[in-house]
């Protein structure tokens, strides 16, 4: 394999979404052929620190300070190590230099839900220049793949889907009692739907169940969920937790009576394939790349329609079997998605591409 520097710049000590992925995937990569970059206070041994102050959950400031990083340090460093190409598991990249790189795209919300923001800024204006530049664009799905087509006009023969994986030394089936609650994990931003889930639930009259969410208050999103909630007069049926380390998360996909994850897209979905690992019932949204990870699997919902939410939290409740064909079903389904095969796929790209 190519010398690579890989962007481990999202990696932190409490990791959601791309630093998860970040994290894995490192991970699974031939370490001889590898030189990481990564943040001091990641927790993680890297070949090349980087500074702390570039870490995600530092706001925007610390986005505009990794993204000068980017395109000041990182072509130096490429040089220094002679290396052949930069990965980066996120579409960012060093930009107006020699340096050739693949990055990893996971989806385009901010494009499909536009709003006025620098996040929908950077899409408008960065992203566009890292995709034409870009060696070759990996994809977490067909969706993700379709998407970067329709709205960039990136040729398809740039693109390149490949399956992701989840950690399954962590996320398998335990011997827990399955209580009375459905469990919603992932933020509060508004396309991941939740006001939508709380009417639903607010709707099904299932008074005995309750909801727990999990993911970090935004003050943004967040309050308004909680008056949601107060109008409907079921604050004492939710429960809100942030961010929560995997020992907890697995406790509470093996003890949820479902996971719902009704969001109105999704690039790929990792809180469903983990579930399906544990073999818990999952209530997913029917658009996205949750029907591409679950196949036949679980309960799909039209995310826009309260009802149809509703129907499916009785229905899973009302399912006799629901945990026997889940356990059954769930973890084989989810064995076809791991990282050591996404690694060599990956190897496999970069070969032919040499």
């Amino acid at each position: 394999m190519t010398s690579i520097v890989f962007n481990g710049s999202y990696i932190t000590k409490r990791n959601t979404g791309i630093g998860v992925v970040s994290k894995d995937l490192l991970n699974s990569l031939p370490s001889h052929k590898i030189t990481t970059l990564v943040p001091q206070d990641s927790g993680i041994k890297g070949d090349i620190y980087i500074p702390h102050n570039l870490s995600p959950g530092s706001g925007w400031k610390a986005h505009f300070r990794r993204l000068y990083w980017l395109q000041n340090s990182v072509p130096k460093l490429m040089k220094k190590l002679n290396a052949e190409y930069f990965l980066s598991p996120l579409l960012e990249a060093p930009l107006f230099t020699n340096v050739k790189f693949i990055v990893l795209a996971h989806d385009l919300i901010p494009i499909r839900y536009p709003s006025i923001s620098l996040l929908t800024l950077y899409h408008l204006t960065y992203i566009p220049l890292i995709l034409k530049q870009s060696k070759l664009i990996l994809c977490n799905s067909i969706s993700t793949a379709n998407d970067l087509n329709k709205f960039y006009k990136v040729p398809m023969n740039k693109l390149f889907p490949i399956k992701l994986g989840f950690n399954n030394k962590k996320y398998y089936p335990i011997k827990k009692i399955r209580k009375k609650f459905f469990l919603i994990i992932g933020r509060h931003n508004p396309h991941k739907n939740l006001g939508r889930v709380i009417k639903a639930f607010a709707y099904a009259k299932i008074n005995d169940y309750k909801l727990i969410f999990v993911g970090p208050f935004d003050t943004r999103y967040t309050p308004s969920l909680i008056k949601l909630i107060d109008e409907y007069n079921i604050r004492h049926l939710c429960v809100w937790k942030g961010w929560i380390d995997d020992d907890e998360k697995v406790s509470l996909l093996n003890e949820c009576h479902a996971l719902i994850l009704a969001s109105l897209w999704e690039g790929f979905g990792l809180p469903a394939l983990e579930a399906m690992a544990c073999g818990t019932p999952v209530i997913a949204s029917e658009r996205g790349a949750l029907p591409e990870v679950m196949g036949n699997y679980g309960y799909f919902i039209n995310p826009f329609n309260i009802q149809s939410i509703a129907f499916a939290m009785n229905a899973v409740i009302n399912d006799k079997k629901c945990f026997e064909k889940a356990l059954h079903e769930g973890p084989s389904r989810a064995e076809s998605f791991n990282w050591v095969d996404s690694a060599r796929t990956i190897e496999k790209i970069i070969q032919e591409i040499d």
